[in-house]
């Protein structure tokens, strides 16, 4: 999870057991464990996966409750370990694209996720087949008629909260709130009774990355007992449910879930991500009527007051009988402003009868027009760099 995420929280004495020895399955023991794995995928009419903070260390994202976990340093009074990246860059890992497969393949019916990483929107696993029982770092949802807005900038609130932004919807906007929850919120009802009904109909609930220690969410996969359904953990250190479980495994999430994938003859599919900006171009005439003015600013799609934290910089440049120097942008706000003196000509005709002269009389350019001409100026920009 988030370092910010979890300095945001409420401070609690009991955040449950931490420090927890971490396992490791013999090679082969685990090759035979990644097989029966595969199996019930493979034989499962309803699989519903369970996810921790484990299937995203290997995004750069520390976990809580492990060797070097955010709450086992706390408690010992050492330094909180780092992210190796920030928050909004974090990929999805090799697990979360496996799901994405498995889903595609119509193998993986839901996914109900503790995570607030918003990594499983992200990699791809629709919205009606994910519940995010934590929330959602990067969304945002509208109490009055329920619409959801994801950002590619981590919200600046928890707890559900009221933010800075408000619903995009003429007939309402409401102000919006953050989805995250803190230690005295309730889990939300939507998602709470979306994931106790997939784990009823699950024949197998897999359950990867989790110390299956917080309340009431660690239940949920017991839900599947009653209709005769298997569970499977996977999972560094041992859990509270593992007696419960049909089969436990000792490895490292990625490399548990590629062989299985592997078994299954299923390719993992790589992530391509796409954000999105709007690029601004404004125009006017200077007030001695002499120059264009322009200027062009590169926001986000969620407003122009929204951050662009994806971005490190712009580049910048033009054709060269245009007469502009490139330019490279490296800090907020991504704008750049230029102007174009106006060149007047006296365009001088030739005599003619006094019938024609309205066609010939002398003229200077009208400014107006060449304001219409410039409305294609953007089109003969030749790039816009926006590296990760």
């Amino acid at each position: 999870m988030s370092l910010g995420y979890a300095e945001k929280l409420s401070y609690i004495e009991d955040v449950g057991q931490v420090g927890m020895t971490e396992h490791f399955d013999m090679p082969q023991v685990l090759q035979e464990k990644i097989e029966r794995l595969a199996m019930l995928v493979q034989k499962s009419k309803h699989l519903v996966v369970f996810t921790g903070a484990g299937i995203s260390t290997s995004c750069g994202i520390p976990d809580f409750r492990g060797p070097k976990g955010i709450w086992t340093l706390q408690r010992e009074g050492k330094a909180l370990p780092e992210a190796s990246l920030p928050f909004h860059r974090a990929m999805p890992s090799l697990t979360h694209m496996a799901l994405v497969e498995l889903e595609r393949a119509g193998i993986l019916k839901f996914v109900i996720s503790q995570n607030v990483d918003g990594l499983h929107l992200r990699s791809g696993i629709p919205r009606e087949k994910l519940a995010e029982l934590h929330g959602n770092s990067f969304l945002e949802t509208c109490p009055s008629c329920g619409v959801e807005y994801l950002r590619d900038f981590e919200v600046e609130t928890i707890g559900l909260k009221e933010t800075s932004r408000r619903c995009s919807d003429e007939n309402c906007r409401a102000r919006l709130k953050d989805t995250v929850l803190d230690w005295e919120d309730a889990l939300p009802s939507k998602e709470m009774d979306l994931a106790e009904k997939h784990c009823r109909m699950a024949d197998v609930v897999l359950c990867l990355g989790t110390s299956l220690q917080i309340t009431p969410a660690c239940n949920l996969p017991l839900k599947s007992l009653r209709g005769g359904g298997k569970i499977v953990i996977v999972n560094l250190q041992k859990t509270p449910k593992d007696k419960k479980a049909n089969l436990v495994i000792h490895g490292l999430v990625d490399k548990v879930i590629s062989g299985v994938m592997d078994f299954l003859n299923l390719q993992i599919p790589p992530f391509v991500r796409i954000d999105h900006v709007q690029i601004i171009l404004t125009q006017a005439l200077s007030l001695d009527k002499k120059n264009v003015n322009w200027s062009l600013r590169v926001t986000s799609i969620h407003g122009q007051k929204a951050p662009l934290p994806f971005i490190k910089s712009i580049e910048i440049s033009f054709l060269d009988n245009q007469g502009y120097k490139s330019a490279i942008l490296q800090k907020e706000p991504f704008q750049l402003k230029r102007f174009q003196k106006i060149v007047f000509s006296l365009i001088r005709m030739p005599y003619c009868k006094s019938s024609d002269t309205r066609q010939f009389k002398n003229h200077a350019v009208d400014r107006m027009q060449l304001l219409r001409e410039m409305s294609s100026w953007p089109q003969r920009l030749r790039s816009l760099h926006m590296p990760l």
